[in-house]
C-alpha cells in the first residue's frame, strides 16, 4: 500500500490519520461522558477530566498534521462521479468537521485558561492563553459544550453519508478510505 494518496485511493498516511482521529475523538467524548459515573470530587472523576483535556489537545495536534497532509495530497476521485450538489455538501461537511476539530480544543484551552486552571498535556502544563476572566471562561465553556453536541451530529452524518454512498449509491466513497478497499474500480459487496 502506498503512503501517499493516488487518484483512486487514500494512502496509508491519510487512512492512519483519519482512523486515529476517529479513535481519539471517541476517547475525548468517552472521557467526558464517563466522568458522570464517578462522584463529584473523586479522584477518578478528576482523572477523566484530565484525560478529556489531554486527549482534546491531542486532537489539535493531530488535526494540524491532517491538514498539512490534506493540503499537500491528491484527493482520490469518487467513481461514479456524484452530483455537483453532493460534492458541495461533502465539502461543507468536511469544512465543519475540520472546524470542530480545530475549534473545540482551542475553546477548551481558552476556557481552562480563563478559569485560571492549569492546562495538562501528558504530564506537562501548557501556557495559559489569557488571564483569568470569569465571563470569558463561561462563554468559552458554553460554546465548547454546545459545539460538543453539534459534534455528535456531524460525526453521525459523516458516518451515515459514507454508509449511504457504499450501500445505496454503491460508489467508492467509503472504499477509498478502507485499507482493504479495492482500488481497481470493482465493487465490494
Amino acid at each position: 500500500m502506498n503512503w501517499r494518496n493516488t487518484k483512486h485511493h487514500y494512502g496509508a498516511l491519510s487512512m492512519a490519520l483519519h482512523w486515529a482521529m476517529l479513535l481519539l475523538i471517541a476517547a475525548v467524548y468517552a472521557s467526558i461522558e464517563l466522568r458522570g459515573f464517578f462522584p463529584k470530587g473523586s479522584g477518578l472523576r478528576q482523572d477523566m477530566k484530565t484525560w478529556h483535556f489531554t486527549l482534546g489537545l491531542s486532537v489539535l495536534v493531530l488535526v494540524m498534521l491532517r491538514l498539512a497532509v490534506a493540503l499537500t495530497s491528491t484527493v482520490p476521485r469518487i467513481q461514479p462521479e456524484p452530483a455537483r450538489w453532493q460534492h458541495r455538501l461533502a465539502r461543507l461537511a468536511h469544512f465543519a468537521l475540520y472546524g470542530l476539530m480545530l475549534g473545540m480544543p482551542l475553546l477548551g484551552w481558552l476556557a481552562l485558561s480563563a478559569q485560571g486552571k492549569s492546562i495538562p498535556f501528558f504530564g506537562m502544563q501548557l501556557p495559559q492563553l489569557v488571564a483569568e476572566n470569569r465571563s470569558l471562561a463561561d462563554w468559552a465553556e458554553d460554546i465548547h459544550e454546545a459545539f460538543g453536541s453539534v459534534g455528535y451530529a456531524l460525526i453521525g452524518v459523516h458516518a451515515a453519508a459514507a454508509l449511504f454512498h457504499h450501500y445505496l449509491i454503491r460508489d467508492n466513497t467509503l472504499r477509498r478510505m478502507l485499507p482493504w478497499g479495492r482500488t481497481d474500480g470493482t465493487r465490494l459487496p
